[in-house]
């Protein structure tokens, strides 16, 4: 017998004389209240936006603003400030946001390696969600976001958001159009972390550098 075994044994010799949930006792759906609020304050989408933008900063986050067509100029830039060789590219990342950038393009691959992942110094992806009261950005793993240890190993990673389509006031909003079967990643910045005395070192579980660009029809 297993360790496995062993184990789901006791679970089940432990929950015998557990009676099965009464027939009449509500559904979790109706169990549990859902009265919180479900955003705070009233917002248009302008300011749900610059809220947004606010939080990302404040999270250390270097925010850009651009529109549609500029968008693959603003990433061919911010590529070349860091000068790298090779950037990590999603399978369904839309073709025309790079269409401008010179690296060499790193496709995410099952096959790939961390330590091969690790000579890439820059990915490039869209995100799910982005939620303005947290600064949040949420990826989901669909074709244009990839694997997610693709956005943990390389050290800089661009990520496009798409306004105000994909920009949420609050978490309960977030929730409502996230589905929990996906791979989800949270974002708020880039990684960081701090000892006892409080020093701060970024860089440690993810990308030291995070930039996000909020693309929209005028770029406002």
């Amino acid at each position: 017998m297993s360790s496995r075994e062993r184990i789901l044994g006791r679970v089940r010799r432990a929950l015998a004389d557990v009676p099965d949930t009464p027939r009449d006792e509500p559904p979790y759906e109706e169990a549990v209240p859902r009265d919180y609020l479900r955003e705070h304050g009233q917002r248009s989408v302008a300011e749900t936006v610059d809220l947004l933008a606010e939080n990302l900063a404040d999270y250390r986050a270097i925010v850009h603003r651009t529109t549609t067509e500029e968008l693959p100029y603003l990433i061919m830039r911010l590529l070349a400030e860091r000068g790298p060789q090779y950037v990590l590219v999603p399978p369904g990342l839309p073709p025309e946001w790079m269409s401008a950038a010179d690296p060499t393009r790193v496709h995410d691959r099952a096959v790939s390696t961390p330590h091969e992942l690790d000579k890439v110094e820059s990915v490039v992806t869209g995100c799910a969600l982005a939620i303005a009261e947290t600064g949040t950005l949420v990826l989901d793993g669909s074709p244009d976001q990839g694997r997610r240890r693709i956005t943990l190993v390389p050290d800089h990673h661009i990520c496009v958001v798409r306004v105000p389509e994909q920009v949420v006031s609050s978490v309960p909003q977030a929730l409502e159009r996230l589905d929990p079967t996906r791979p989800l990643t949270w974002i708020s910045g880039p990684s960081a972390t701090s000892d006892i005395e409080l020093d701060r070192v970024e860089g440690v579980h993810g990308p030291r550098t995070l930039e996000v660009v909020l693309v929209g029809p005028d770029g406002s």
